[in-house]
């Protein structure tokens, strides 16, 4: 047999190639989403971390300050953007920005403040969600959410600055906000969160609505340190 021949019988077929084609197409359909969530666990286990490195430094400044929680209400307004309640969602300024002031010296690494699912995406820029602490390229941001310390005077007792835990969960308690519910205790009584924007609110940013920084829900700090996932149906 020819050299010609030897080489036309080793080739492969149209048919052949379509087939290797179709079946890496399948294996691609299959695996993808296995490696998407693969990364987002991988994204959210750093979350996770990030957040109870943020609770340990409350700790450690509350050890060093009678107990107490901070109370920089003048951050809240000096900051860039100054104070900002949306008259859609959130419905206040939730946005944490003076904590990555304050509690620098606990963490030395600004880049706890930031969600490795925030940083890209609607997120990044958000807003009702990203907060520079300086002005200026390279300004340390944080995507973070801290309910509790606002400028609202509607619910007074809401607000936690210059308390200690205890005032913290007792006044939450007697401001009775259906958000809170009644917590028990400090395990009970969030700190910090993932941003969310629940797609049952109408007035939540269209770009944004029914998005989580996690898929179906969002870390959540509490005051005695822990750290719990919680699922939203609220979001996609």
């Amino acid at each position: 047999m020819s050299r010609a021949g030897e080489l036309v019988r080793k080739a492969f077929t149209l048919i052949e190639l379509l087939v290797v084609i179709a079946i890496i197409a399948i294996l691609a359909a299959i695996l993808f989403p296995v490696f998407s969530r693969a990364r987002e666990a991988a994204r959210r286990a750093s979350c996770t971390s990030n957040l109870r490195q943020i609770g340990s430094a409350f700790a450690l400044y509350t050890q060093d300050y009678d107990d107490r929680l901070p109370d920089r209400r003048d951050l809240k307004t000096a900051l860039p953007g100054g104070y900002r309640p949306w008259t859609g969602w959130p419905p206040s300024d939730p946005r944490g920005g003076w904590a990555v002031v304050v509690l620098e010296p606990y963490t030395r690494n600004n880049g706890l403040w930031n969600c490795p699912s925030a940083v890209g995406g609607p997120f990044a820029a958000a807003p009702e969600v990203t907060q520079a602490t300086t002005v200026g390229p390279g300004a340390p941001v944080t995507r973070y959410w801290l309910w509790r310390f606002d400028q609202h005077a509607s619910v007074p007792l809401d607000n936690w600055w210059g308390k200690t835990d205890q005032q913290a969960v007792d006044d939450l308690r007697a401001a009775n906000n259906p958000t809170a519910g009644q917590p028990e205790g400090p395990a009970d009584a969030e700190l910090a969160v993932d941003p969310y924007f629940p797609k049952t609110i109408p007035s939540t940013p269209p770009a944004l609505r029914g998005r989580a920084i996690h898929f179906g829900g969002r870390n959540r700090l509490f005051l005695d340190g822990h750290v719990k996932f919680m699922r939203d149906i609220r979001t996609d």
